[in-house]
């Protein structure tokens, strides 16, 4: 850090975790008023008995500790749990154009929704509505346009498996397949990707596979602010002496030591556990190239030891039994030049065999990644090269070693395996048509990116949202917003006000619902819900605190009362699958069978596992075979076009989960107060005569159709950050101001917030 000082920037030396992770805790709940509320849901979460945090998908031990939660998640069943309240008279107060001013962490900080709300154009104001007005609104409005295919239906992923499933049963006896949802926006690449190389567009470890690997390779993740619960994981691994290496533009503190909060004597005398032993910083967009590097340098050290006489380093009686297509790869890999692979990463060519030698060197290897892997336009190909490293050396199918996709939310995996999702299987047609009846086309429907085209363009007239922040999430909100404000009708069923509630559309409704630490009552008693983590366990939540209006619902119910008013002739009883969620967890069973015995099973303490093929070497049926699939080139770097051009990254802060904005703090960033910042390598920032704290411009020069789309954004300020020369961040939802609508990865959709190649100038001086 240079010695120039910039309000809100300083160096933050401490590990992650520890002493500050305990003072943030109590900071939050302190701040929300409500403690004796938050701190009875704390002692709940991720307990065999209590709920599923609603943060991230980081799967729970077997042996569960007496507080099985984290700094985030306890920020998150915080900011659920509060004691503060948006009610109809704070809508009253405050027009929508007034409270389009307030920050995003302001909306949320308003507290919990407490009456279904309707939007009222003639004076701005949001007032009170009956639950059955509501509905009926909304059925009226469904079944009036002329299409079902002119309705968008978009799934967060804290949605529990039972809304899900019956929100997708709903919408396809509707009769379209419009599911944009978040998985669109995060690991859309993996459930791409990976069906097409390993059969399964899932992780196959599980949490005990960390017990016995020999090494853990680390690429595009932030566990210690995104799911600091991985932490304690990673710690026992490094603690075994097993070599992590981590890859990742910026370096982050919780890859580099942590102190564990529930270790006494680390946090009584200070200390910290190093975690990664290697870490490379590749230039952003340069993972592929990265992972070619590697598998180089496997296939000379095969051929070399072969040579010998030896048995070769690559598994080849795994390849042979395995898998398909490993001459194409070996030929694209010739093909494949060093001088492109170091240009493209930023690494020597040491780095890179100093890698491949750690991989070579472990029997069993485990590969955990996240959004710095999928969110590229070539996330889809980040995801493919990362399966084949692992199936050169056998590493998928046998205990200790596999593929590790980190999720985000706590159930975006659960919510895809009930039936979110756009492009429909015939074995979800069939299930469905055998278990109710109904039959619906098999046309491929809307993902995140075109559902936005299609209500730009008038196609689409109606958005359904089932929690989430859309708006707000979505890239290109020059695009997004004004399209929306085009809809007939737009519905957000959620636990508090966000940006996305104050696009109106010519009617716009507000549905609250319970949240996940609240007991859910219906007919039968109280319910419970479950959840799919990263590694396929699902398990059972159910929530112990009064809900924070009577006037709330939970999620199945609305989701049941929607249909009810939209579907007069349905073939579903809603209202007595809404009386016992058991009777909605038969049906999925019924409609999918890989959860058979689904009530039994999930009643058991931790839940249980769903099939996962490739686990055991089932690659998708008999006689398939897994697959080395092809990355065409390394072109993902747009500088050889402009020269000038960095490629900027989004990020999250450590107060914030996703679009949630928690507070403005960036702790292991030194980042306080603001966010209004932009991450600057100090060599690219001399060439362009920018110095730590001067006022920039962003600007994104993205190659398409039709020229080069730009973007602005002005006023950010620079901070000098230990980053890869070519390469620059700034924090998520602000960027996506800069990434165009059709920016995306074209096998996945997903938009590229993680390589966005744009144009930094320093701005004149106010004076």
């Amino acid at each position: 850090m240079t010695e120039r000082k910039v309000p809100g920037v300083s160096d933050y030396q401490a590990a992650a975790g520890g002493w500050g992770a305990l003072a943030a805790v109590a900071r939050v709940i302190k701040g929300q008023m409500a403690v004796g509320r938050e701190t009875a849901a704390l002692r709940r979460v991720n307990q065999p008995t209590g709920f599923d945090c609603p943060g991230c998908a980081w799967p729970d031990p077997k042996h569960t500790s007496s507080f099985e939660f984290c700094e985030n998640g306890a920020k998150a069943v915080s900011w659920e749990a509060t004691g503060k309240r948006a009610t109809p008279e704070l809508f009253a107060r405050y027009s929508v154009a007034e409270l389009w001013e307030w920050s995003d962490h302001a909306l949320e900080d308003a507290g919990r929704l407490t009456h279904p709300l309707i939007y009222d154009a003639d004076s701005d104001h949001y007032r009170a509505i009956e639950w059955d007005e509501a509905f009926s609104h909304i059925g009226q409005a469904l079944r009036a346009l002329p299409d079902p295919d002119m309705a968008e239906f978009y799934t967060s992923g804290r949605t529990s498996n039972e809304a899900a499933f019956l929100y997708q049963l709903m919408v396809r006896e509707y009769g379209t397949n419009n599911f944009p949802d978040c998985s669109n926006l995060c690991h859309e690449a993996t459930s791409v990707g990976l069906p097409d190389s390993i059969g399964v567009g899932k992780g196959t470890v599980t949490l005990e596979d960390f017990e016995h690997c020999d090494a853990v390779f680390s690429f595009g993740h932030n566990p210690g602010t995104n799911h600091p619960r991985m932490l304690g994981t990673l710690r026992e691994v490094a603690r075994r002496g097993v070599p992590i290496v981590a890859v990742n533009p910026l370096r982050e503190r919780g890859l580099e030591r942590f102190t564990s909060p529930q270790d006494v004597s680390e946090m009584l005398a200070n200390r910290a556990t190093p975690i990664a032993q290697t870490y490379y910083q590749v230039r952003i967009g340069g993972d592929v190239a990265l992972l070619k590097g590697m598998m180089k340098c496997l296939l000379d050290a095969d051929a070399a030891d072969l040579a010998r006489g030896g048995a070769g380093v690559l598994d080849h009686a795994f390849i042979a039994e395995h898998t398909e297509g490993l001459e194409a790869l070996r030929e694209d890999l010739a093909r494949t030049r060093w001088e492109d692979v170091l240009a493209k990463t930023g690494l020597s060519r040491a780095d890179i065999e100093a890698a491949a030698r750690v991989y070579a060197n472990a029997e069993r290897v485990i590969i955990c990644y996240g959004m710095g892997m999928t969110q590229h336009r070539f996330g889809t190909h980040n995801v493919q090269q990362m399966a084949n490293l692992l199936l050169l050396r056998g590493n998928i199918g046998k205990p200790g070693a596999g593929i590790a996709p980190i999720r985000g939310h706590s159930n975006v995996q659960g919510d895809r395996t009930v039936g979110i999702t756009e492009k429909p299987s015939q074995a979800l047609a069939d299930g469905i048509k055998r278990t109710y009846g109904i039959e619906f086309p098999l046309t491929h429907g809307h993902d995140a990116v075109e559902s936005i085209r299609a209500i730009r363009d008038g196609r689409s007239k109606a958005l359904i949202c089932l929690g989430g922040n859309l708006a707000v999430a979505m890239s290109d909100p020059e695009t997004t917003l004004p399209a929306m404000r085009k809809l007939d009708l737009a519905v957000h069923i959620a636990t508090k006000l966000n940006r996305s509630h104050l696009i109106p559309a010519r009617q716009t409704l507000l549905l609250p619902c319970l949240g996940r630490t609240e007991r859910d009552e219906q007919a039968s008693g109280l319910q419970s819900v479950t959840v799919e983590d990263s590694m396929s366990m699902v398990h059972a939540s159910q929530g112990g605190l009064t809900p924070a209006s009577e006037h709330l619902r939970s999620e199945p119910a609305i989701v049941a009362g929607i249909a009810k008013a939209t579907l007069p002739h349905s073939k579903v009883d809603w209202d007595g699958l809404v009386s016992d969620y058991d009777r909605i967890r038969d049906d999925i069973e019924s409609v999918f069978p890989i959860f058979h015995d689904f009530n039994r099973r999930v009643r058991e303490p931790g839940g249980f596992r769903l099939y996962v093929g490739a686990s055991v070497r089932d690659w998708g049926g008999p006689g398939r075979k897994a697959r080395f699939l092809l990355a065409p080139g390394l072109d993902e770097d747009p500088q050889g076009q402009e020269p000038d051009l960095l490629t900027l990254t989004t990020v999250r802060a450590h107060d914030q989960y996703n679009t949630t904005i928690y507070g403005f703090d960036d702790r292991y960033r030194g980042i306080s107060g603001r966010r209004d910042v932009v991450f600057l390598n100090a060599e690219d920032m001399q060439a362009r005569g920018i110095a730590h704290g001067d006022a920039i411009e962003v600007e994104s020069r993205v190659p398409g159709a039709g020229g080069t789309h730009s973007r602005r954004i002005s006023g950010y300020i620079a901070v000098q950050y230990h980053l890869p020369r070519g390469s620059a961040a700034m924090y998520f939802p602000e960027g996506n101001r800069l990434v165009p609508l059709d920016s995306h990865d074209p096998n996945s959709g997903t938009p590229a917030y993680k390589s966005i190649p744009v144009l930094i100038t320093r701005l004149p001086d106010a004076s």
